[in-house]
């Protein structure tokens, strides 16, 4: 039973993974170059920029690759330290579009997404079509995955010492952060932590204070990505990554001392637990975005300041 348990879970969460993998290859190989060449035509301003950032994080689901590739253009020298940092600013809410869909509950369709994007990727040879059937394919597994994860862990909301466990993230709101930076440090996605959050939340494992504080961990554990391919590159890349970190940090402290308000605010949005948690995703990021964009200047002397030049 105990492995029958492990291995379902697991499994359900390789193909959670895998299908988000699919998603963005999907859609990068599809848009092709064109993604580049925009962000580095566009990052003048920094509306556009921050428009542009979470518009090429939507398509690749992943802000640690919107970030490292932020991260490459500036050490090359390609864009400045100000229009990285509005370019991640915009990497952090694209990254909430995956849990807006997750949230959808779309699992009745997986078996004919997979089917058709089978057929348009292994028949179809138009470069736009091929790629597009990849991303469909992903989005199958993904909600493939998802429902084996969710039928599995279920029967678990219905048992007192499991329920015990996870009461102690909506009483401790600082061990969900960390627990949620250390999840997604280990997976290298947000989206993954926040898919699995709402597939606990949708069985009745976590309620909405529960989830929340996963949630503002999951965005600073998705970092690590940036941080790591920052490592040997110049000055200004670190600066980049530091940026991206600070950002995720710095929205965690100014919406902590307001959960209980937040939470209120949260649960109006709408009565499912599932797109509860995807809109207090989306707007975490969102709001932390419109507070600090007029910032973006005085910000860039910040981390610049904080991380000083070698002499």
């Amino acid at each position: 039973m105990v492995k029958e348990l492990v291995f379902s879970i697991t499994g359900g969460l390789g193909l959670f993974i895998y299908g988000i993998h699919l998603m963005g290859e999907g859609l990068q190989n599809a848009a092709g170059d064109r993604l580049r060449r925009l962000l580095k035509a566009l990052t003048k301003n920094a509306f556009l920029g921050t428009m542009v950032g979470a518009g090429i994080t939507a398509m690749v689901q992943s802000s640690s690759a919107t970030t490292v590739m932020v991260v490459g253009f500036v050490n090359a020298g390609l864009m400045t330290l100000r229009q990285a940092i509005v370019v991640i600013f915009g990497a952090n809410i694209g990254t909430t579009v995956t849990a807006q869909i997750i949230a959808f509950k779309l699992t009745d369709y997986a078996l004919p997404a997979i089917a058709i994007g089978a057929c348009l990727y292994l028949f179809v040879t138009k470069r736009f079509w091929r790629y597009f059937g990849l991303f469909m394919l992903g989005f199958g597994v993904l909600f493939l995955g998802l429902n084996i994860m969710t039928a599995v862990v279920k029967p678990l909301a219905n048992n007192p010492g499991i329920q015990d466990v996870f009461v102690q993230f909506s009483k401790n709101p600082l061990l969900g952060i960390l627990t949620g930076a250390a999840v997604t440090a280990l997976f290298q996605s947000s989206s993954v932590t926040t898919g699995m959050v709402i597939a606990l939340a949708s069985v009745g494992l976590f309620d909405l204070q529960g989830a929340i504080p996963l949630i503002f961990g999951c965005n600073i554990g998705t970092c690590v990505t940036a941080i790591l391919a920052s490592m040997g590159t110049t000055i200004s890349a670190r600066r980049a990554a530091l940026a991206h970190v600070l950002f995720n940090i710095m929205a965690t402290l100014i919406f902590l001392p307001t959960l209980p308000f937040y939470y209120k605010i949260i649960a109006l949005t709408s009565g499912d637990i599932a797109r509860q948690v995807a809109n207090a995703h989306t707007l975490f990021n969102v709001l932390g975005t419109i507070i600090l964009i007029p910032l973006s200047g005085l910000y860039a002397k910040i981390v610049t300041k904080a991380m000083s030049a070698e002499k």
